[in-house]
């Protein structure tokens, strides 16, 4: 029982055995500082010993032939024998003419424990530790364990953690090592404060940072943490965003982190010293290369006289002059920027030296740290390769791309000497971070009402990144699910492949008034020109079917016909005598055609469409009911972009043109281009403002086009309308039908050309605190539809239908203004729109208040 017996124990970790070691290693010399000019001992007895062989501790005595074993020769195998790890004590003494060592080993350990952690996982500890299950105790080793779990709870924000390592003792010299956490509460940031801003307002500073307020939110989050690191990383985030508005000068002088014990919390305070905002001066490019002339390669200049100073752009001017010069055979060229302040009129003026570096060759690249991401994932963002001549520039670029990938927590390269002078090692260290997403989506628009949509996607698809994304969408007048796949780096190659798979069902809808039904694919292939223009080209192919219910096509009378009148327990139905479903008086007649007091209906008088009564279409969209259409499409987009950050941005320029020309097989015929261009300004205190231009055109190839493929707009063009709520209209449906009592609006046939343009400004909303990320917008829209040019009638087989516009096909302006509240939410963007309307075309349909929007959980 006794040996059975668990014995647990503090691990003292106050010292450390190095230090005992030298201790012991003292004593020893003092033992035998009268024997220092002894010859060898005649033996060497080993005792205590377990498991550790008598020979492998006599080998740390043993000394050459004819050599004393002097205490200095002893000192030094006492500090031998306490490096390897293996023993917990060491004492040596003689006896006789013997040298009797008696050590004492370290346990073995049997398994390591984690008692007490709940907010980080086992598996996370385990990786930050040394001390390992059927490895050597050692005091030392778990002290230093001891710290760095201090440290990784601390990165996390848990600053009252308390961890005590333990052991418990098990037969035959092995331990448990048990290590006793207790985490406490999450020490948040309550406040950060900025001194010295005025360019930029508070708020626009948060934006940039990475590190954020403790809020209401914070459980949603957990970047609401003091870290130093990301500290370090907000403040050069901060001078970036300086440096691209042209304050040169600008300082941080400081950037402290206090901690308040009491409430559990930190208040960061940044000092800055902004300077004065400069602009660009002279620009010219110096080449101290022969063969290269610097005014040839002014093309590649992308800082201009007279702009504010960007250091984003003299960055991507260092990049594109030395790929010139490369291209030109020169691999070693270095490119430096050289600026010369002028105080008095707040100029740089910038000249680009370009030299003949030195010879340099990339002798290995090493990467690190990615325990997912695949290797040639990483390699390929360089644009060089061992054996390639080392450009700073090049490096330079591959980090930017590696880090924007979003793949890793942390990206950092740097360069050690090679094997010879003219060799260098680059070392990429990254740190894997999650790449899956699963979201369940909920919402509610105007237009689609209630709508819920599942997905799941992986954006590092088994370390190859690749992107994979299937979702699945329900709402009341639509469902359907879609599958995309992407290839970033297709066949090795800086393009980019991939294809989309969907299904879906639009139920009738106040603006739509027939079910669709649709399903196809396109196949895409991504182009990169530049690092802000690229190429897509696509291939799409669609099959559709419109669906209209019955009641809505049953027109078949001519004008002035005799009707026969039904009533149907109160539902008045009317046949034209030429109808199947017309009787005449006497015949036997089923249930349904029988009028509630039991006689058979009576013939009267038709009047023009008196069948209308009901809800017909329009002969427009009737011409293709029932009728399945299959697209097959081939198209392209030219894509530019300097945008400061691809979601909210706040400066930079977004354009696209789109092309598609269906035809290459296929019952649809048409070529369809469309422009969207948008730039964004920051104005001041995080004002941020949005000019939007767009415009489109339609035309059909060998005949007339069908209305579905023609523009429908709607708010998207000018907020204040309903879907489909602009454009052109048939009317002969509602004029015919008045009638008989029916009142509907006019039902919308699209249009061959459209233009739109906006103007937004966007606001913080300063009374709300920042984690509710809401913000205000006022904003104006203008725009037109219009050139119908689908069938102009239809033949119902009785009856010819016209398609009558009745004015609404003008060219008129239609425009409204209004006010806006944007919630960037945890759950998703929602947005809510309240819009005047100032000017309409007849049979537009307005809608004042829209809301759109989604949430994740």
């Amino acid at each position: 029982m006794t040996s059975f017996a668990r014995t647990v124990r503090t691990v003292v970790i106050a010292g450390t055995m190095t230090a005992v070691g030298l201790v012991m290693a003292t004593s020893a010399g003092m033992v035998l500082s009268t024997e220092v000019n002894a010859q060898s001992a005649s033996g060497i007895v080993v005792q205590g010993n377990r498991r550790i062989e008598a020979d492998t501790v006599r080998s740390y005595f043993r000394t050459g032939p004819g050599e004393p074993l002097t205490a200095a020769r002893v000192d030094e195998a006492i500090k031998a024998m306490y490096a390897t790890g293996l023993f917990r004590d060491v004492r040596v003494s003689r006896q006789g003419g013997r040298l009797v060592v008696q050590v004492s080993e370290n346990e073995v350990i049997n398994r390591v424990v984690f008692e007490g952690n709940r907010r980080l996982k086992t598996e996370q500890l385990q990786g930050e530790i040394e001390s390992r299950a059927r490895g050597t105790f050692s005091r030392a080793t778990v002290q230093s364990d001891t710290q760095r779990l201090y440290d990784v709870y601390r990165r996390t924000g848990r600053y009252e953690v308390e961890i005590v390592p333990k052991t418990i003792e098990q037969p035959n010299g092995r331990v448990d090592l048990v290590f006793e956490i207790t985490e406490g509460k999450k020490a948040g940031v309550r406040a950060i404060n900025f001194v010295g801003n005025n360019a930029f307002g508070r708020q626009r500073l948060l934006d940039v940072m990475s590190t954020a307020e403790t809020g209401i939110l914070s459980w949603l989050k957990s970047n609401d943490v003091y870290d130093a690191d990301r500290l370090n990383a907000d403040q050069e985030a901060i001078r970036r965003l300086y440096l691209r508005a042209g304050y040169v000068d600008m300082r941080i002088l400081s950037a402290r982190a206090d901690f308040d014990q009491a409430a559990n919390t930190f208040n960061i305070t940044i000092e800055i010293e902004e300077g004065p905002q400069y602009r660009i001066g002279a620009v010219d490019v110096q080449s101290n290369i022969r063969d290269v002339d610097g005014a040839t390669l002014r093309g590649a200049v992308k800082t201009q006289p007279g702009a504010v100073y960007n250091v984003e752009l003299v960055d991507k001017t260092l990049e594109d002059v030395t790929l010139e010069v490369a291209r030109r055979g020169y691999a070693f060229a270095s490119v430096r920027p050289r600026g010369e302040r002028d105080p008095s009129t707040l100029t740089v003026n910038l000249v680009y030296v370009v030299e003949e570096g030195p010879r340099v060759y990339v002798e290995r690249i090493n990467v690190r740290g990615n325990t997912r991401t695949q290797d040639r994932v990483i390699r390929r963002e360089f644009d060089m390769a061992e054996g390639d001549a080392y450009n700073r520039v090049l490096v330079d670029r591959a980090e930017r791309r590696l880090k924007n990938l979003g793949f890793f927590k942390e990206v950092k390269i740097t360069t050690e000497p090679g094997s010879a002078a003219d060799r260098v090692i680059v070392n990429v260290e990254v740190q894997d971070q999650p790449t899956g997403a699963f979201s369940i989506a909920g919402g509610y628009s105007t237009a689609d009402g209630f709508i819920a949509e599942a997905s799941v996607e992986e954006r590092n698809f088994l370390g190859r990144g690749q992107f994979v994304r299937l979702g699945g969408m329900f709402g009341q007048r639509s469902r359907g699910v879609n599958f995309s796949f992407t290839e970033p780096f297709l066949m090795d190659y800086r393009l980019s492949g991939g294809f989309d798979l969907f299904y879906r069902h639009t139920s009738r809808a106040t603006y739509q008034p027939y079910e669709s039904t649709s399903y196809g694919g396109t196949l895409r292939l991504g182009i990169p020109i530049t690092e802000q223009f690229a190429v897509q080209l696509r291939y799409s192919a669609v099959s559709q079917r419109i669906r209209i219910n019955d009641d809505q096509v049953n027109c078949y009378t001519g004008y002035g016909g005799a009707l026969t009148q039904y009533n149907n327990n109160g539902t008045i139905s009317y046949y034209e005598a030429t109808d199947p479903r017309a009787l005449a008086a006497g015949t036997a007649v089923g249930p349904a055609y029988v009028q509630a007091d039991g006689s058979v209906g009576t013939t009267v008088t038709g009047t023009p469409y008196s069948c209308l009564h009901d809800g017909e279409v329009s002969s427009a969209l009737r011409a293709i009911n029932g009728r399945t259409r299959f697209i097959s499409m081939l198209g392209y987009s030219l894509i530019y972009s300097n945008l400061d950050r691809a979601i909210n941005p706040s400066q930079g320029l977004y354009a696209e043109l789109r092309q598609d020309v269906a035809g290459v097989g296929g019952n649809a015929r048409f070529i369809r281009t469309t422009g969207d261009a948008r730039y964004y300004h920051d104005l001041t205190n995080e004002w941020i403002a949005m000019l939007r231009v767009q415009g489109g055109h339609i035309a059909g190839l060998g005949g007339k086009l069908d209305s579905v493929d023609q523009f429908f707009m709607g708010p998207e063009l000018v907020r204040g309308f309903q879907t489909a709520g602009i454009g052109p209209r048939d009317f002969a449906i509602r004029n015919a039908a008045a009638g008989v009592g029916l009142d509907r609006a006019a039902d919308a046939v699209g249009g061959t050309m459209y233009w739109g343009a906006s103007a937004e400004v966007t606001f913080p909303i300063t009374f709300l605190p920042k984690d509710f990320g809401m913000r205000g917008a006022l904003y104006a829209d203008a725009g037109s539809v219009w050139g119908y040019s689908g069938i102009t009638s239809y033949n119902t087989g009785g009856a010819v239908l016209p398609v009558t516009l009745d004015g609404s096909d003008a060219h008129k302006i239609r425009s409204s203004v209004g006010v806006g509240l944007l919630w960037n939410s945890p759950f998703g963007p929602i947005r809510f729109d309240y819009s005047f309307v100032l000017s309409k075309a007849r049979g537009d349909q307005t809608q004042a208040f829209r809301f759109s929007g989604g949430t994740r959980f």
